[in-house]
């Protein structure tokens, strides 16, 4: 029997990943963006400024993004050094992709890749003046400048799909990453993140599942993502070795407009686990980036299931515009030892 040894959730959003003094662009983007989302509501800049009166002008100050962007590298480095030390035989990485590697001819809900190495491959040029202001500049923090190759775990992965496909979840499988022309030729920044910042990396082998959280029309709905993380735990158990298990969430929390509340909810939720309280944020919700909020559902069940405890439990809002976009940054991690 295979053991789950600890979890960890962790946002990956660019402010992570690019210094305060240039927030500002994607602050600029921000302000053109009619597409913000907000508690179940579609607003343009004005509008969300306007309903979030009398705005976030304090938090946007060069001296609070300084602060904010400093808990957060220490809160990453901490989950760094906690994943070292829980001596992981091999990683089970749940994040999602935004039409990066998938396409429309092909939007798996759930995916497990079943290769033997994970390619991070560092966009072209040309791929990066496409990106939108301040994403770029974020690339560094999800790849390194010359590519890595990481290993993976075909074997295990396998025998998790099986034991799913018994459980009733009928993932998809992928032994390579798609290439096509216009798109990424590597894993997305969901998962590059992880093995940058998380895994230094240097990642163990590990196992990416993909959950579809936010591409339309077949997002994964909360219940089926608390089931299926669940089910993940049960599958790693039921493999028969005594391999030492991780499993690591990538993304959310509220973003590109920073929900304080939502994200206190999804928090508490957590420790103890209360699977109706997250059900009972309704789907509209999850419209826009903070759907990546459903990863860390999915392995918040599976910690649950497992019976580990939070041990870390670390929030930082990060705003970049009066109206409140950016992103609720947050950073937990379960053990066996609590």
């Amino acid at each position: 029997m295979a053991n789950i040894v600890g979890g960890i959730a962790v946002s990956h959003g660019p402010l992570l990943c690019t210094p305060p003094s240039i927030w500002h662009l994607r602050a600029g983007a921000d302000q053109k963006n009619v597409n913000h989302w907000y508690q179940g509501r579609r607003h343009n800049y004005d509008e969300l400024l306007a309903a979030r009166a009398p705005g976030f002008g304090m938090a946007v100050q060069a001296a609070h993004q300084a602060r904010a962007y400093a808990q957060c590298q220490s809160s990453l480095d901490q989950l760094a050094d906690k994943f070292k030390a829980m001596r992981a035989d091999w990683v089970i990485v749940v994040g999602n992709d935004q039409r990066e590697v998938f396409h429309d001819d092909m939007s798996p809900a759930l995916l497990v890749y079943t290769g033997e190495s994970i390619p991070n491959i560092p966009l072209t040029p040309a791929q990066l003046a496409k990106l939108p202001p301040g994403i770029a500049e974020a690339e560094v923090g999800h790849c390194p400048p010359e590519g890595a190759v990481y290993p993976g775990h075909a074997a295990q992965a396998t025998r998790i799909v099986e034991s799913l496909s018994d459980a009733g979840f009928d993932v998809a499988t992928s032994a390579r990453l798609p290439s096509t022309a216009d798109g990424q030729h590597g894993i997305p920044h969901a998962f590059g993140f992880v093995y940058r910042r998380i895994l230094n990396d240097a990642p163990p082998p590990s196992v990416p599942v993909f959950v579809n959280v936010g591409v339309a029309p077949n997002q994964v709905r909360t219940g089926r993502a608390l089931g299926f993380g669940a089910a993940l735990a049960r599958a790693v158990r039921d493999l028969p070795d005594a391999s030492r298990v991780v499993l690591i969430a990538s993304g959310g929390l509220s973003h590109f407009v920073v929900d304080e509340s939502l994200d206190q909810k999804v928090l508490q939720a957590l420790s103890p686990f209360d699977a109706a309280s997250l059900q009972s944020i309704p789907e509209s919700w999850f419209n826009g980036n903070s759907g990546e909020i459903k990863s860390w559902m999915a392995v918040a069940a599976a910690m649950n299931e497992a019976g580990l405890r939070i041990d870390m439990r670390d929030y930082t809002p990060c705003y970049r515009t009066p109206a409140g976009t950016g992103s609720g940054m947050g950073f937990v991690a379960w053990s066996l030892s609590v």
